[in-house]
């Protein structure tokens, strides 16, 4: 379940020498936009380098943290790609540091860092702004999942989203929709259908960039075990797609698409049922021990092409 950054502790015990994380991420223009502001970002660090990986891949959970993250960029036709390249220079730069906290148990610290992190690429966007006359109003949207031996621990802001479905249980959503509708929602006064149909569903409250002046990220964590998937997504997939659909697309394929990487299956039928939108998912699985890859073409990191 979802839970408040854990507190200081001694060291954790190493995971088992078999605990490793699967991935699947892709982007998709989708079927009305000329370009595509999505992207995504999927890295792995320790306490020397962080590393680029591949659009799939499997890789053991022992000796390494993993980040896997989903921007949707607005305010112009070059946002998501300025968006990504700030937040990929400010991920690289802070976030090796944090695995020294992991390695040593040192939990409380995951908040700073990730606060300062959005913090950081928030002020670059603004600057952007303010330097640039076609990057005024540029803004993003920033999902980010950080994976560790035992947490997953999450920053967001914006309404691209993340989800945790358990081995058990229903799956929910973790992050919060910084907009109007999804507050109304959380509060209980609309159901999912009247938020995917209210006028005002993507006017964001709050984004990186964007000509916010204050910025409040969503930051949690998930103690993760075997059997669990998250999903991290743009808006553009939830607009195809119902909750109750991601959920069974994930965990019960149809026959025409079990060959397909679970990140590629919601996005192509997400494209197919709506496509107004680019359109992007990361699925991240912690699978048990016996569980075979599925439609995994990287098991090792590598260059983003």
């Amino acid at each position: 379940m979802t839970k408040p950054l854990p507190p200081a502790a001694a060291p954790p015990a190493a995971p088992p020498s078999s605990a490793s994380v699967r991935w699947s991420g892709i982007t998709h223009v989708g079927r009305v936009r000329q370009n595509n502001e999505d992207t995504f970002l999927a890295l792995t660090f320790d306490g020397h380098e962080v590393r680029y990986l591949g659009k799939t891949g499997e890789a053991p959970l022992a000796g390494s943290d993993f980040v896997f993250a989903v921007s949707d960029g607005m305010g112009g036709a070059k946002s998501g790609e300025f968006a990504s390249r700030i937040a990929v220079d400010r991920i690289t730069k802070l976030l090796p540091r944090g695995f020294r906290l992991s390695a040593a148990g040192l939990a409380s610290g995951f908040n700073d860092i990730l606060d300062e992190l959005f913090t950081a690429i928030h002020a670059d966007l603004i600057q952007f702004g303010r330097s640039y006359e076609e990057c005024a109003g540029m803004g993003a949207t920033l999902s980010l999942a950080w994976v560790t031996p035992e947490w997953l621990y999450f920053a967001h802001l914006g309404d691209s989203r993340i989800y945790y479905l358990p081995a058990a249980g229903g799956m929910r959503q973790l992050t919060h929709d910084h907009t109007y509708v999804g507050w109304l929602r959380r509060k209980g006064e609309i159901n999912e259908r009247q938020a995917r149909e209210h006028p005002g569903r993507n006017s964001l409250n709050q984004a990186l960039g964007a000509g916010h002046q204050f910025i409040d990220p969503h930051i949690g964590a998930v103690d993760h075990r075997p059997g669990d998937r998250f999903l991290i997504c743009s808006d553009g997939l939830v607009d195809g797609l119902w909750d109750r659909q991601l959920e069974e697309m994930l965990r019960h394929p149809p026959g025409a698409r079990v060959h397909e990487t679970p990140a590629q299956r919601l996005v192509e039928e997400a494209v197919q049922a709506s496509g107004r939108d680019n359109t992007t998912a990361v699925v991240i699985e912690i699978p048990s021990p016996a569980a075979p890859a599925e439609a995994t073409t990287s098991a090792l990191p590598t260059p983003l092409p």
